[in-house]
């Protein structure tokens, strides 16, 4: 199973490099076509509103999603709502009509694709390692999804200068084509990927599972995606937060880069040391401690700023935690449920992360500009604290819990 789980790595890794080049491009053919600021976000807020509704418009789906065959399907819309701007933009036809069909088709795949290839990869790292063979993967399904993480922070260090140099080199038009064509060669690799048990999908083989129901009888996974949820929906308190406080301090876009540059690059050098390390980390008490970690760093950014370099020390302190927890928690997520309940859990874990982070950038606006960057930051800070700290708590009453002589006697037995 090693092959097809490089495939899946690589294909996470070009897609999100793909995806941040887009991001620089989609926002200059919008201006350029139709003159207006506010359409230039239209693709990315109307693809967060499929994100946010998977868990129920997805639930019929996501027993389906089990083979690169399926996922390659999903691939293949993904690619026609990219190609939808390219392709009214030949006939100078982009607007607001176009901009939100290719931002919901869009949505709508990526909903699916996100969660469905974790899943995925849980899978067949589990019959790699447990089904026997010289073809064996070896690793664990927590340092392969920690491999899978790698790839998508990786891209943020390049892609999206990258982009902008391509922007200036070819035109924003050409690399909406790219990235559409880049899709469709990773959904070709994807043909190649199979079901993890060998078998072909069967219609109607697993019944759809509820969200609510696996985080109600897994109640670590649900502490563990509720902590990931709060700091997805904190997360505008940093990014927007730290833009305002630069134009406040008369440094417009330096505070912001310097505390993403921080952020990022220790997020990529723990990325590296997660896969060495997944498998040793206490997985609940990992994935909700290091949102308090991160929440540490924004309630302390208020008391550099404005030095840049302060800004990005203190930044980087958070880069360095999270990596560990999104790596704790997808492995507690790979190891509590298997099949229909696997896919329904990535999917809740998606649904408050990704989810809560663009609904907090959609008011983060308005409520920064009522109370305030600096205390904004402080107070999102503390939430993201006691998140952790109530996370922290509940992982020690389930583990207690868990090591009743009820629930295990070997363990009484043993002392």
């Amino acid at each position: 199973m090693r092959r097809p789980l490089l495939i899946l790595t690589a294909i996470t890794f070009l897609t999100w490099v793909g995806a941040r080049i887009t991001a620089v491009a989609l926002p200059l053919v919008a201006l350029a076509e139709t003159g207006e600021a506010w359409a230039t976000g239209l693709v990315g807020g109307m693809s967060g509103l499929p994100l946010l509704t998977v868990g129920w418009w997805g639930r019929g789906l996501r027993e389906r999603l089990v083979s690169g065959r399926a996922l390659a399907v999903v691939m293949l819309v993904q690619v026609a709502g990219l190609a939808i701007v390219p392709l009214a933009a030949l006939v100078g036809q982009v607007g607001a009509v176009s901009l939100c069909a290719s931002g919901l088709v869009t949505g709508v795949a990526g909903a699916l694709l996100g969660p469905a290839e974790r899943a995925l990869v849980a899978d067949l790292a589990d019959v790699g390692r447990h089904g026997g063979g010289a073809g064996g993967a070896g690793a664990s399904a927590a340092r392969w999804l920690a491999w899978q993480d790698l790839a998508h922070r990786v891209s943020m260090i390049f892609a999206p200068p990258l982009g902008a140099w391509l922007v200036v080199a070819w035109g924003a038009e050409p690399l909406l084509w790219c990235q559409a064509a880049v899709v469709l060669a990773a959904a070709a690799a994807m043909l190649r990927v199979p079901r993890a048990d060998g078998r072909a999908p069967a219609r109607g083989e697993e019944e759809p599972t509820a969200v609510l129901a696996v985080l109600r009888a897994h109640p670590q996974v649900a502490v563990g995606i509720a902590a990931a949820g709060v700091g997805g929906l904190c997360w505008f308190g940093f990014s927007l937060g730290l833009a305002v406080l630069g134009v406040e301090h008369g440094m417009p876009g330096a505070l912001i880069a310097a505390g993403m540059s921080g952020y990022g690059a220790t997020s990529v050098a723990a990325s590296l040391a997660a896969p060495l390390l997944v498998d040793r980390l206490p997985r609940l008490a990992t994935s909700v401690g290091t949102w308090a970690v991160l929440g540490l760093s924004f309630a302390a950014l208020p008391a550099v700023v404005p030095s840049v370099v302060g800004v990005a020390l203190v930044s980087a302190v958070g880069g360095l935690a999270t990596p560990f927890g999104i790596a704790a928690l997808n492995a507690l997520i790979s190891e509590r449920t298997s099949g229909a309940e696997r896919r329904a859990a990535f999917t809740a874990e998606t649904v408050l992360h990704s989810g809560g982070a663009s609904l907090g950038l959609l008011v983060g606006g308005a409520v920064i500009g009522v109370v305030g960057a600096g205390p904004v930051l402080v107070v999102v800070g503390g939430v993201q604290v006691l998140a952790g700290g109530l996370g922290l708590l509940a992982a020690r009453y389930l583990g207690a819990r868990g090591r009743t002589p009820a629930a295990t006697p070997a363990a009484a037995v043993s002392g």
